[in-house]
Parts: C-alpha cells; structure tokens; sequence
C-alpha cells in the first residue's frame, strides 16, 4: 500500500490487514533498524494528522550519487550484454580506452573505474540497494 505524502510517499506492506483493528509495526532489529524507525515515526505522524516532516539527512541522493548509481547501471547493463571492460570504458566516455595497449589498459585508471562500477553494480543488484535508503 502506498500512502501519499507531499514530504514523500509511504510505502507499507499490510500482512492479513483486519477492518477496524488496530495497525502493528514489526521492526526486525538489523542494521536498518535506525532508517526503519524513523520511516515509522514519519508515517504514524502522517497517521495523527499532522505533518510527516522532512525527510532524514541522507535519503535524498545528492546528484554525485545519482550520477553514479546511472553510471553503474549503464556499466552493468553492457557487461550482461556481454561487453568487455575496455568497451563499456569507451561506451562511458572513456576514450583512452580504445587508444591504449593492452599493457597500459590492464594499469590504467578508466580500466579500475570500471571494474568497480561493474563491482558495485552486481553488489547493488544483490541487495546492496538497500544501502540507498539507510540514514547517513
């Protein structure tokens, strides 16, 4: 369920929701104990009527990291289509990388640029997205 929220929306999964009982919150105690609780507070604001407030330092994503999460999907995207390192550099902007010997692009910084943007990539995939969301 989606509850819409002019500071920002508030998304919440109702397990067997009963009419006219009572809502529960389950919070598991992990490392995203300090985001979730403050998602709880916004949202029972929201429910009381009053405002939901801005969201925590951190949520939003400063445009360096914007830039860099699209940067990742876009280095992502070629490697599942089978691109090498070298021509998702070149894709990237990178055009060193289609000048260099083969010598000079193992040791060159758009080769580790790369990688690591295809590493953090795959992690993202694989649930580091959530990472996104934690309070900073």
């Amino acid at each position: 369920m989606i509850v819409a929220d002019a500071a920002g929306e508030h998304r919440l999964w109702l397990r067997d929701p009963q009419p006219g009982q009572p809502l529960a919150a389950v919070i598991p105690l992990d490392k995203d104990f300090l985001t979730r609780i403050a998602s709880l507070l916004r949202f029972q604001r929201r429910l009381l009527g009053r405002a939901a407030g801005p969201l925590p330092r951190g949520w939003p994503l400063t445009a360096y990291r914007l830039a860099r999460l699209d940067l990742m999907l876009r280095a992502l995207d070629l490697r599942d289509c089978g691109a090498t390192y070298r021509q998702i550099a070149a894709e990237l902007g990178r055009e060193d990388a289609t000048k260099l010997s083969a010598s000079d692009w193992k040791m060159s910084a758009s080769r580790s640029f790369v990688v690591r943007l295809v590493r953090d990539g795959i992690a993202m995939m694989n649930g580091d997205y959530r990472k996104l969301l934690r309070i900073r």
